[in-house]
């Protein structure tokens, strides 16, 4: 029997300037100190990046078109998608000025925004805003998918699913990469109804490696929704980490992974690339070099 044709399988990193990276990664060599010359150098070592910022700041049409112009033909950027979009509370200094001063004094003054809570025509506008904000790395054919990593009360619903197809459909010309942080998805009762809806709107189910043992958390399966693309994030394993109340990322995140612990993923993502155009593989354990070294090392073992 023919081996199936592997798919193009890239791997990478989330956030390519964390500043524990930037500060004590030993990764980017001595001079490479400014924005354009770390894009440069991280793009000349790996042939993807996860864009993690625009969650916490709506992207500019400015960013995007210098992220293209400073990375090579064949790179490709996922980007994540604005926290007001996956229904996360977002800080109102965050969302676009001329928006917020439409918004009523009360509101201002609040810390967070809710996507429900605002008017139909500001979140019509923000949904504008960001998909026209990432043309430029559309039309330079590097922007892969743009991932919607919804928050742990996302749980399985009608409604949860409308939200989906209406998240697809809101970024037609894009491709809409799926991250649940809820149990329910992916509980053994529910998960065959969960990837056969993904399937049917050719929606990429996002697989994790993450820790265990939360209502936050999925089990380590290896699924594709969309011959386009197949999508892994990894997470890290430790539950003490997960659960801390540290306002930086990098301490949730906070995970070394052994050969051992990766090497179990390589036959998952081989079984991924064998059904899927592309595979992309961003390590999230973004704690100095811990990404930059389990990158690497993936990379090898499934070479």
């Amino acid at each position: 029997m023919t081996k199936p044709k592997r798919g193009e399988v890239r791997i990478g990193i989330s956030s390519w300037t964390e500043p524990t990276l930037v500060k004590d990664g030993n990764f980017y060599p001595k001079g490479v100190s400014s924005a354009e010359e770390r894009l440069r150098f991280y793009a000349s070592q790996f042939p993807i990046a996860e864009v993690d910022s625009t969650y916490y700041f709506p992207p500019t049409e400015r960013n995007a078109a210098l992220w293209a112009e400073r990375t090579p033909a064949e790179f490709v950027f996922n980007v994540k998608a604005y926290s007001l979009l996956t229904n996360h509370p977002t800080k109102t200094d965050s969302l676009y000025k001329d928006l917020r001063e439409q918004l009523p004094k009360e509101t201002q003054d609040k810390q967070s925004l809710y996507r429900d809570k605002l008017p139909n025509e500001l979140v019509d506008e923000v949904w504008t805003r960001f998909r026209d904000a990432l043309m430029p790395l559309h039309s330079a054919g590097k922007l892969g998918s743009i991932l919607f990593q919804f928050p742990q009360w996302f749980v399985i619903s009608r409604a949860a699913k409308d939200y989906l197809v209406e998240c697809q459909e809101r970024l037609a010309d894009f491709t809409v990469a799926v991250e649940f942080r809820h149990k329910s998805w992916m509980e053994e009762r529910n998960r065959e109804e969960t990837l056969s809806f993904l399937e049917k709107h050719d929606l990429p189910y996002v697989c994790v490696d993450m820790p265990q043992g939360f209502d936050s958390s999925l089990p380590p399966v290896a699924a594709v929704t969309s011959k386009e693309l197949a999508v892994v994030r990894f997470h890290g394993r430790d539950p003490e980490a997960w659960a801390t109340k540290s306002r930086r990322a990098a301490d949730r995140f906070r995970y070394d992974y052994s050969k051992r612990e990766l090497q179990t993923w390589v036959p998952k993502v081989e079984a991924l690339a064998e059904q899927a155009r592309e595979t992309h593989v961003i390590m999230n354990n973004c704690y100095e070099d811990h990404a930059i070294k389990g990158a690497r090392q993936l990379a090898a073992l499934l070479d």
